[in-house]
């Protein structure tokens, strides 16, 4: 049914936000699931998850998946974390453009002294909250969302430091009449986003790929195990996989465990890698090759 993103500074009151929002919409009545999805949800803690560049592109892509995998037409998704890149608001907006829902953004418009005062109130009561260091990164690195981007519109604002956040605050009753507004021909200030082509070929892609490359590293890995077999223990010059293929060259017996564990961290990075760059490999032969480079790697370093 709808996609909303919470965005703001860090400790602005996005949880808080995401919590009216969430519990306004469920005393509706309705039949439709409200579900929140956070960095709490998955335990992560938020300095860890932002200490870095690679955490903080982990955590994004955690969150996207999820994301992801929740939309539906008869639900509403609410994402609370920062939100703070344009890029991903961008991949969120596409999500919700390929599952043909409706989409907002809560922005929780708070200024940095403030955002600063409560965060500090937080460590101070021993509740979670950001490092300095963190704190004053993420605060340098927000993108704040302006109203004319596709994927920060329709956006709905708030001022916690003035009015506070309450399920009767302005910007909460507008995104609920936004989002459970009957829409019909006349409703001109609702808008379902419409899948296109390109983003229905993509999710099609994306899945076919997801499935050749797990079929794919399955068949290597037998095709490893069936060679060790018949060696009976002995010494493995090179293990041929398929034709046109380089050979798998271990020196040592790899068992099963170790193998398994090697294909569930090459199908991990593959994933994540396709967050943000080119997809995985569509075709058999691609995806060998591959884990196929890739077990030469681990197995010459091991």
């Amino acid at each position: 049914m709808a996609l909303v993103v919470i965005c703001g500074q860090p400790c602005s009151g996005k949880s808080t936000a995401a919590l009216c929002l969430a519990e306004a919409l469920k005393e509706l009545g309705s039949n439709q699931i409200v579900r929140v999805i956070d960095e709490t949800s998955f335990h992560l803690d938020r300095n860890e998850s932002y200490a870095n560049m690679p955490a903080e592109k982990n955590l994004r892509g955690v969150l996207r998946s999820e994301v992801d995998r929740s939309v539906s037409k008869d639900s509403v998704i609410i994402v609370d974390s920062l939100n703070s890149i344009k890029g991903y608001r961008y991949e969120l907006w596409c999500l919700a453009r390929a599952a043909g829902i409706r989409y907002c953004v809560l922005f929780c418009d708070a200024d940095e002294t403030h955002c600063r005062k409560w965060n500090e109130e937080r460590r101070e009561k021993g509740e979670a909250a950001y490092s300095d260091k963190i704190f004053e990164d993420l605060v340098r690195r927000f993108e704040t969302p302006e109203r004319r981007n596709r994927w920060d519109s329709p956006m709905f604002e708030l001022w916690p430091h003035k009015e506070g956040i309450e399920k009767t605050s302005a910007a909460i009753l507008d995104a609920i009449s936004y989002l459970t507004k009957k829409a019909d021909s006349k409703s001109r200030d609702v808008k379902t986003l419409q899948p296109t082509i390109a983003t229905q070929n993509t999710r099609f892609s994306e899945a076919n790929s997801l499935y050749e490359l797990d079929r794919a590293t399955q068949e290597v890995i037998s095709a490893l195990v069936e060679a060790q077999s018949q060696a009976l223990g002995g010494p493995l010059n090179g293990v041929s996989v398929a034709q046109g293929l380089p050979p798998i060259n271990i020196s040592r017996s790899v068992g099963l465990p170790e193998l398994r564990r090697l294909r569930r961290t090459f199908i991990k990075l593959t994933g994540q890698t396709s967050l943000s760059g080119r997809p995985p490999p569509s075709d058999a032969d691609s995806a060998k090759r591959m884990f196929v480079d890739y077990l030469n790697r681990e197995l010459e370093t091991a």
